[in-house]
């Protein structure tokens, strides 16, 4: 895993929807410091590497959210997110680059 300079990752799941579907793939800068609302790579205790929205730093690192509450793992279940375990920064998705409406 990189430190620092830019990646990219594939979104699996569902934890995201609607904002990102499983199979996206992002472009994230490793190593970038995290801002209220932006969506960002965690290590989540005992579990794969995940893609989460930061909503606030607290004292114990930062609390991160999904955007589909009836799937995945947040700091609801696991709490605050040692600031060390915060690896990376989205900056676009890549693909797909539009998304068709339901229905087409």
């Amino acid at each position: 895993m990189r430190s620092s300079g830019l990646g990219r990752v594939l979104v699996s799941g569902r934890s995201m929807e609607p904002t990102l579907r499983d199979g996206d793939h992002l472009l994230v800068r490793w190593g970038m410091r995290p801002r209220p609302g932006r969506l960002v790579v965690v290590r989540l205790p005992g579990r794969p590497l995940s893609v989460k929205r930061a909503t606030m730093r607290t004292a114990d690192g930062w609390w991160v959210e999904r955007d589909n509450p009836a799937e995945g793992v947040d700091s609801w279940l696991v709490g605050p997110i040692g600031a060390d375990d915060v690896l990376a920064t989205v900056l676009l998705r890549l693909w797909p680059l539009r998304r068709q409406s339901p229905g087409r």
